[in-house]
């Protein structure tokens, strides 16, 4: 796939440029077909783009948010990706769908998540690890595999198991934007640039897919 790319001065300011490009997707979703789909990951700079996405003039009646990826763990957690979602939007009177991982049966509420997801996503935010991965979709992990289901149920991680949209859920999206700040990132960045499959991240496919990456992360 190709990807296209904007290097700005720092996180900061590419987490201001992607709450006004999700601001102006949403507007022009609304205009179009009466309703913005939204997917979002979790991480440090996408909170601070959900914080300035709170304050842009959105239509909010109209937009949805969907969960790309959360950790297993209990409501209003620190590891929840949630809950840094919720505090960052503040006040702004968004609609968010939750995945259920507080739920006992995992797989079950994977599959009603799924049945609840939207047919398309008008655009779906993705992070990078240092390992290459992006959503909960991790190196070496059984569900890199998985082509019959949108979404599903991770082995431990870093801590915990995780539900991630597959593949085939991060497909439906219609502009895939991607945040990518700090050195760390420079590796893993310059190899999705060039396409590498072994990587989990270079196996996302999309209509169309556009990275905001500061200078430290751009660096090859």
């Amino acid at each position: 796939m190709q990807h296209e790319i904007e290097v700005l001065a720092g996180a900061d300011a590419v987490a201001q440029r992607g709450a006004a490009l999700i601001a102006d997707a949403a507007r022009r979703a609304v205009a179009d077909r009466g309703a913005f789909r939204f997917a979002v990951s979790g991480g440090k700079t996408p909170w601070q783009m959900f914080a300035h996405f709170a304050t842009e003039d959105v239509p909010w009646a109209e937009t949805e948010i969907f969960q790309v990826d959360e950790r297993v763990a209990p409501d209003g957690d620190p590891d929840r990706n949630l809950t840094h979602l919720r505090e960052s939007l503040g006040s702004a009177p968004a609609v968010v769908h939750p995945m259920g991982v507080t739920d006992p049966d995992l797989e079950a509420a994977a599959a009603r998540y799924a049945a609840a997801l939207p047919e398309r996503f008008d655009v779906v935010h993705l992070g990078l690890g240092d390992d290459g991965h992006t959503a909960s979709l991790v190196p070496g992990d059984p569900v890199l595999d998985v082509s019959d289901r949108l979404v599903a149920v991770t082995e431990p991680y870093r801590g915990h198991r995780r539900m991630t949209l597959t593949y085939p859920g991060l497909t439906r999206a219609a502009l895939l934007l991607w945040l990518m700040t700090g050195a760390a990132k420079a590796e893993p960045l310059a190899r999705l640039l060039e396409g590498d499959r072994s990587i989990p991240s270079g196996r996302v496919e999309a209509e169309r897919s556009l990275i905001l990456a500061d200078t430290a992360a751009a660096r090859r």
